[in-house]
């Protein structure tokens, strides 16, 4: 019995390198390090953006580090990375490798591109006007892209994590003493964003998916699709929001926190 359960714990310590490696492989084909450094930018905007609206002239003049501090790529690589092998935990990847390290790379690249290209409002109103333009010319890729966003139920994902992101805010916001509310006003005010954040959430999905997927061929993106239908494919999105949504919902917290913080004339 000892020589079977220290021959089972030998296969145990050669097996889990090798998956752990996979994993590894796999994130990087999904280039996730470029992908952290991309959200990194879209919250340094967004929180400037708040540091405008909720602060004053001489809060704002510290704000920049702050936020910066908030938003560290190295700290939210650690965590994606962390939670994104957790989920992953039991999923065959080998499918996954072989179409992301393979085919899939190219796509990667395009929506790396692509979501880098919308944080210029001049690229995202022009990536809405061609959106618009060619949903209103019946454009085949306009249905492929609509039905990529309803099998992997992307609009409903995000709109999820992003009231998720922003109760978080409220609570940061209130545990620094910025907000008087209580949980039950605080999930109310979430609530009501509901159907405006889904209107923006699914328009927002239709232009930046258009303008990333154009340069593909119809059959590549018909393969694509299939591989999101696929279990290994829903296992990975499920994997995807699992990882990015918490640590979304922890910048989210800090940076209210930050935000109350700073109404006090403290730092983070």
């Amino acid at each position: 019995m000892r020589a079977l359960a220290a021959a089972c714990l030998a296969v145990a310590v050669m097996v889990l390198p090798v998956r752990a490696d996979e994993i590894a492989r796999l994130m990087q084909a999904l280039r996730f390090e470029e992908t952290v450094g991309i959200m990194r930018a879209e919250g340094l905007r967004y929180g400037g953006d708040v540091g405008k609206e909720m602060l004053g002239d001489a809060e704002r003049a510290r704000w920049g580090r702050v936020v910066d501090k908030v938003y560290d790529d190295e700290a939210m690589l650690a965590k994606v990375s962390a939670r994104f092998s957790e989920a992953m935990a039991g999923v065959d990847v080998a499918t996954l490798l072989a179409f992301f390290e393979g085919p899939g790379a190219e796509i990667v690249a395009l929506e790396l591109a692509a979501r880098r290209a919308l944080l210029d409002d001049a690229a995202e109103a022009a990536a809405e006007a061609v959106y618009a333009r060619m949903a209103a010319e019946g454009a085949p890729l306009v249905d492929q892209v609509s039905e990529i966003i309803a099998d992997s139920d992307l609009t409903e994902r995000n709109v999820a994590a992003a009231l998720n992101s922003n109760l978080s805010f409220y609570r940061g916001l209130a545990d620094g003493g910025g907000l008087d509310l209580g949980e039950d006003e605080m999930l109310a005010e979430i609530w009501a964003q509901e159907d405006e954040m889904r209107q923006q959430t699914g328009d927002w999905l239709h232009a930046y998916l258009v303008m990333a997927y154009e340069p593909l061929g119809a059959e590549t993106l018909a393969d694509y699709a299939d591989l999101w239908r696929s279990a290994e494919g829903r296992d990975l999105n499920r994997a995807l929001f699992t990882a990015y949504d918490a640590m979304y919902e922890d910048l989210s917290y800090r940076l209210g926190l930050a935000v109350a913080l700073q109404m006090r004339g403290e730092d983070l």
